[in-house]
């Protein structure tokens, strides 16, 4: 069989062998600290109050990103979301203030500093973060009828937790930085991903069970397998589409030897922004769900978006995914510093004038192809919330669309991606009997 082959290909490979093990351990004791709980909480406890209840909205996101260790009271409990979020808002910084401007142009110098300053924006917010955790645990026990797995709550065990908590999420982002070193892939996005497939195993039974319990049976199970797989298929289609921009670069004689005249492509992606839209989106979200939980009145507007179930919840996110689509699409792809970079490198796009035309031309290009992938992202992003409502489990329904499934098929993607590229170098064939994982081979043009 042609995968028993690839499988001995990859472990022919020494480097890539080492590799893959450095991954699979690092990943196993991200996994094993999942599961260690705070000191100065009851394990027993725990576990029954958790039986009882069940996260939603943005805590279960933050939940399934964790591996379920948000819910768990584990030292690892905040995960890699502080850093991601650090790394959005230094990002942002880049683009607006000048300084951070200067520095992401200062190469690899530049490039140090930004990481160390996204490090102790990090440290910041996961004091924040951990502080405001602690408080919210205590009074989701305090209300499961005066059964409280905190054996303590006081100054020395807010103060002890907040340490711990910063440090396991500190020494989570390290695995990543060891992984992305000295493993296979990137290693943030990798630890999420772990964390996303940690529950699925879970949510199947769970979904298993309540089916064979007569919720339509079997038959009602594999058509929701089948489903499960046409989205991924569609979220592999949104992920890998580009459209390929042709671009033309003048003959240079220098000497005896003769430069350019090759034409080579842009890969102008269709999803641009990647997940980011939806992330956005959610953090705006959270916002009038605060405002509805101190709202005197639980009736009206504003009380609809305490639901994430509710229509007006869903639509209203979907409309924001569309505009953040095309937000952060305009802020990472600069048509007009494109332009001047082919101009520099006596390059242009066959038919169109260098210059502000071809500026022009790959701005009503982008917007063109950006409407279409911001429909297909804001459609995968309220799937779960469809799911829910034709009697999907909870637990289950995140797993058809949303942040986490995106994530999931972009990691994979990815990573399979290094692994051929490996196989590739070595002289092996690849992954695939036929067609190509985007990005194995192909000339594309630099900008």
């Amino acid at each position: 069989m042609r995968i028993v082959e690839t499988f001995k290909n990859i472990l022919k490979i020494e480097d890539l062998r080492n590799r893959i093990l450095w991954t699979i351990g690092l990943c196993a004791i991200y996994r094993l600290g999942s599961f260690i709980i705070l000191p100065g909480i009851d394990a027993n406890l725990l576990a029954s109050v958790s039986a009882n209840h069940q996260d939603e909205g943005l805590l279960a996101l933050l939940d399934m990103f964790s591996g379920g260790a948000f819910s768990n009271a584990s030292i690892f409990a905040l995960g890699i979301m502080p850093y991601i979020s650090a790394s959005i808002v230094v990002q942002l910084l880049t683009m607006v203030v000048p300084k951070f401007q200067k520095m992401s142009r200062d190469g690899e110098s530049g490039h140090n500093q930004i990481n160390q300053i996204t490090r102790y924006l990090t440290v910041v917010i996961l004091i924040l973060q951990s502080l405001a955790y602690i408080i919210s645990q205590n009074s989701l026990f305090a209300n499961t009828g005066g059964v409280n797995p905190i054996v303590d709550y006081s100054l020395g065990f807010i103060i002890s937790s907040i340490i711990i908590l910063t440090a396991g999420s500190m020494f989570v982002l390290w695995l990543g930085e060891r992984i992305t070193e000295k493993g296979i892939g990137n290693g943030i996005s990798f630890l999420i991903m772990i964390g996303i497939i940690a529950r699925l195993p879970q949510a199947l039974s769970i979904e298993f069970a309540d089916r064979n319990n007569g919720a339509g049976g079997l038959v009602m199970f594999l058509l929701e397998i089948f489903f499960l797989i046409l989205v991924i298929g569609i979220c592999i289609l949104l992920v890998q589409g580009t459209r390929k921009v042709p671009v033309q670069y003048a003959k240079q004689i220098r000497g005896n030897r003769q430069y350019g005249g090759v034409r080579q492509y842009i890969p102008l992606k269709v999803n641009a922004a990647g997940v980011m839209p939806i992330i956005f989106a959610q953090a705006i979200m959270f916002v009038p769900m605060m405002a509805a939980g101190y709202s005197t009145s639980k009736t009206g507007f504003w009380s609809s978006f305490t639901d994430p179930n509710s229509f007006a919840y869903n639509a209203t996110c979907a409309v924001l995914i569309v505009v953040f689509t095309y937000f952060y699409t305009a802020i990472t792809m600069n048509p007009v510093q494109m332009a001047e970079a082919f101009k520099s490198q006596n390059g242009f796009i066959p038919g169109v004038k260098p210059g502000k035309a071809t500026a022009d031309y790959l701005d009503t290009i982008m917007t063109r192809i950006t409407l279409p992938g911001s429909l297909f992202l804001a459609l995968v992003a309220i799937l779960p919330f469809v799911a829910r409502q034709i009697g999907v489990s909870t637990s289950f329904a995140q797993f058809f669309g949303g942040t986490s499934l995106l994530i999931l098929v972009g990691v994979v993607l990815d990573t399979l991606q290094q692994v051929e590229s490996h196989l590739m170098m070595h002289h092996y064939d690849g992954l695939m009997k036929s067609g190509k994982i985007k990005g194995r081979t192909g000339s594309v043009a630099a900008y």
